[in-house]
Parts: structure tokens; C-alpha cells; sequence
């Protein structure tokens, strides 16, 4: 039989205030545990919550970039449940009212075509405190660092075909939240974590089967194996006569598999009821449209510029606005190289090429925006050849000096010089009389291979246009 995957995705986000979502200092990654926890986060007798206004601008300006519905009022509840890391045994967060409601955002697929996937809600909450369970000796320890963190939670519609259309979804996600600098969104650091809810049903049929979640997912490649592996267990199931189970699972990356953690719960299992601690938060036309216009050129919008300001393909314009940090980068290499098909080359192919060898973020390379416009320039000046530029490039990864001095410092300067250029010509013309009568008999082709003869002969420093000019002139 053949079968269809329907999948939904609930994304929390660890937003980037100065404060946690009602009260205290924020968390640090990394910090030893419970040195960033405070008396709200151990849920002290007599402390009450006090909303992060911060943390509203954020979600309401998230809403905005997905051009979702804002809700002018939303109401905070208590999600009930008891968990050693919940030391208060209940979670704020919005149910019914959340502060974004219905919105959407467009993925693009590796065949260029496009799908609209649809956003329910993101909604406001704070954080949980997080188990450890290594170096405790069968027990478990609790750190409370991350306990009342302001979270924005964005649930999908059920809408997504596949692994590779879940993570082309939250790439895009991502890369909106880190354009608006509403978060750092690190998912190994898990200020951007997923859940996955997976159900199956035969190709063709309109009913939902049941769904399993899994939790805590934090990154696109796990993402991409977990929903595979789901999918496939759940056809296993199916295909051999048994049902699949509605329940949370934990999925381990290194074993590619998955395994059970708890039913699932429903949203009557919380026992929800409004926070009686928060009053509702009241917004309006005035607040929403003075967040509107804090907001960024978001990415789609700065791919339509790249492409008519830029002449650049939409394969190419995609790639360099993936991320802001990229975007900015080519535009600087764009501007100051005033070549920008140049910079695009090079930011998508070597620079490209370079981070992923070497596994580094952009802000890594040692090859900084300006660096990379001054090897353009000399390129275009004819300072050196586009060959040669490629060893400069290399050059410059370890080398911390400036591009002119690379240059001068290695003898890499492109040979110019119209007498030289002449002797090298000569000079191949004499040593190649077979193929230099080929090219007189109209084998056009042979041509490439006496300029490359002359190349390899000034190490590359020659100037390709003039050598290539020189030769049809001399073998008229």
C-alpha cells in the first residue's frame, strides 16, 4: 500500500531579552547550573509574575514578519503538571488566546517550486528547567537556569509532506527569527528546538491517522532523519497488521531510532485554567503599528532585490539571503568590489565551499567582506589573473595580511606587459606548429589549448585576454 505523511511542527523559541518572561535575570549557556536561577524560578513563597514587555514587542513583530493576526487581547493560563524541573507544578503560557494567531510562510523546494505552509498560532511561555542525568550515578540532577526564559512557540498546521519540506520549513523559520534579532536561534545550544508530530494515512485518503511527537529535536539534520525514521516505523506497523499508539517518543540521532517516553496528553490532562496572577494584555492599533515599523527587509523581500538590483539568478539570490549575516556579507563585497555577478561567485562557490570544509559560522572565516572586495578589485584591474585569484584566495585563509601585500609579498602580479606577453606567444606558436596549422584550418577549439600552453608557461601570471588576442593575431 502506498502511504502519505502528514506532519505539523511545534517550534519553541528562546527569545533574547535583558529579563526572563515574567521575572529575574536571563540564563547563560554554558553557565555551571543553578548559579543563573533566582527565587521566581524556585517558585518562592509570595513571588508573582510581572509580564517582560520585551518579550510581547518580540512575538507581536514575529507575527507581523508571517503576516499572521495579531491579537489585540490575549490571556495567560497555567498548563498544570508535575515534573521535577517545574518546581512551581505548572507552566505559564496561552492557550485560547494566544498573541499570533493565523499566518503562514512560503518555502521554496529544491526544484524551485514553492509551497505555503500554514501557521496556527505562536504563543508565549516560559521556559521549563532542564534534567541532566550524566555524572549523577543512576539519579538525576535539576538545573534551573533556563526556568521562566521567555519562549515563543510556533505551532504549523499539519500541512508538510515530508522530511525534506519540514526542514526547508524550518530553515525558513529560522531564518526570519534570526533577520528580526528576536533570538540567536543556536539550535545546539537549544534557543531553537523542535517538536515533530507524524502521522501516516494511505495515499489518497483525507482522514488523519494517528500522530506520535517527538521531542526535543536541535537540528535540521536530526529533524530530517527523525521524521524518516517515524515514518517508516510507522508503516512497519501498519503493514503488519497493528495500530500505531498516540504518544511522545524521544529520538536518539546516533541510533536512529526512537522510543517511548509517555501517552500523549490532551490539552484537558493540564487541567488549564487563566493565570489568575496576570491580567489579560490589552494592545492596539498604535502599539502593533509602531512594532511594524521596527521590521527588517525580511528575506524574501531582500531575494526580490538582490535579483533585480543584483542581476542575480534566483538560485543565487536564495542562497546569499538564507541568512542575514550572509546577506549582509554579499552586499558589502557587492558595494566595494562594484562587481556584484563577482561577489556572488565567490561568496556562493569559494567562500561557501571554505566555511563548510571547515565547519565554521560566517563570522569565522578569516576572510572578512572588505578582504574579499579588495581581491575582486584586483582581479578586475588586472592585477592578478582569476587563476591566480584563486591562490590568493587560499592565501589569504592563513595569511592575516592585506590582499596587496599577499600579492606583492609571493610574485603573484599578472604579466601585462604587451613584449613579454609577445615572447611567450612566440614562443608556443614555435612550439606547437601542429596544432598552430590546425587552428589555420579552421579547428577553433585548439586555440585553448595554446593559451593554456602560454599560461603554463608564465606560471599563470599572463593575461588570458591578451595571450588569447596575440595568438590570432600572430597565426593570421
Amino acid at each position: 500500500m502506498a502511504w502519505e505523511a502528514v506532519i505539523g511542527l511545534e517550534v519553541h523559541v528562546s527569545l533574547s531579552t535583558d529579563t526572563k518572561l515574567f521575572s529575574g535575570t536571563p540564563s547563560v549557556f554554558g553557565a555551571e547550573p543553578n548559579t543563573k536561577a533566582n527565587i521566581f524560578d524556585l517558585a518562592m513563597p509570595g513571588t508573582l509574575p510581572v509580564l517582560n514587555e520585551e518579550a510581547l514587542r518580540m512575538a507581536v513583530k514575529f507575527g507581523l514578519a508571517i503576516d499572521a493576526e495579531i491579537e489585540k487581547r490575549s490571556i495567560f493560563d497555567r498548563k498544570n503538571y508535575f515534573y521535577p524541573d517545574l518546581p512551581k507544578g505548572y507552566q505559564i503560557t496561552q492557550l485560547d488566546f494566544p498573541t499570533v494567531g493565523r499566518g503562514s510562510l512560503t518555502i521554496t523546494l529544491a526544484d524551485g517550486s514553492e509551497r505555503r505552509i500554514g501557521i496556527t498560532r505562536a504563543h508565549l511561555e516560559e521556559n521549563a528547567g532542564k534534567s541532566l542525568h550524566e555524572d549523577f550515578h543512576s539519579m538525576s540532577g535539576i538545573d534551573l537556569n533556563r526556568s521562566g526564559e521567555p519562549l515563543l512557540e510556533i505551532v504549523s498546521e499539519p500541512a508538510i509532506r515530508n522530511a525534506t519540506e519540514a526542514v526547508a520549513y524550518l530553515k525558513k523559520l529560522h531564518a526570519i527569527v534570526r533577520y528580526l534579532d528576536i533570538s540567536d536561534a543556536i539550535m545546539a545550544q537549544g534557543s531553537m528546538r523542535c517538536d515533530v508530530n507524524v502521522s501516516i494515512r494511505p495515499t489518497g485518503s483525507t482522514e488523519l491517522g494517528t500522530r506520535t511527537e517527538l521531542k526535543n529535536i536541535n537540528s535540521f539534520r536530526f529533524v530530517e532523519k527523525a521524521i524518516n525514521s517515524e515514518i517508516q516505523r510507522q508503516k512497519d506497523i501498519l503493514e503488519d497488521g497493528g495500530a500505531v499508539i498516540q504518544e511522545t517518543r524521544r529520538y536518539d540521532a546516533e541510533r536512529d531510532i526512537s522510543s517511548p517516553m509517555r501517552s500523549k496528553e490532551f490539552a484537558n490532562d493540564y487541567r488549564y485554567f487563566p493565570e489568575p496572577d496576570l491580567l489579560p494584555v490589552e494592545i492596539d492599533d498604535v502599539y502593533i503599528d509602531a512594532v511594524r515599523a521596527t521590521l527588517p527587509e525580511l528575506p524574501d523581500v531582500k531575494k526580490k532585490r538582490f535579483v533585480n538590483e543584483y542581476c542575480l539568478s534566483e538560485y543565487d539570490a536564495g542562497v546569499l539571503t538564507a541568512t542575514r549575516e550572509m546577506a549582509e556579507y554579499f552586499e558589502t563585497v557587492a558595494r566595494s568590489s562594484g562587481d556584484p555577478k563577482m561577489a556572488a561567485n565567490w561568496v556562493t562557490g569559494d567562500l561557501q565551499a571554505v566555511l563548510k570544509k571547515n565547519n565554521w559560522d560566517l563570522a569565522e572565516s578569516p576572510i572578512q567582506a572588505q578582504r574579499l572586495a579588495m581581491l575582486i578589485q584586483r582581479i578586475k584591474d588586472n592585477t592578478i589573473s582569476g587563476k591566480i585569484g584563486k591562490a590568493v584566495f587560499e592565501a589569504m585563509l592563513e595569511d592575516k595580511s592585506e590582499v596587496d601585500q599577499i600579492i606583492e609579498s609571493r610574485g603573484l602580479e599578472q604579466v601585462t606587459d604587451s613584449g613579454a606577453i609577445a615572447s611567450l606567444v612566440d614562443h608556443v606558436i614555435a612550439k606547437n606548429p601542429k596544432q598552430v596549422q590546425q587552428f589555420k584550418d579552421g579547428k577553433e577549439a585548439v586555440l585553448s589549448f595554446l593559451v593554456g600552453q602560454a599560461m603554463k608557461l608564465s606560471k599563470g601570471k599572463a593575461n588570458p585576454a591578451q595571450v588569447n588576442r596575440l595568438l590570432r593575431e600572430k597565426m593570421q
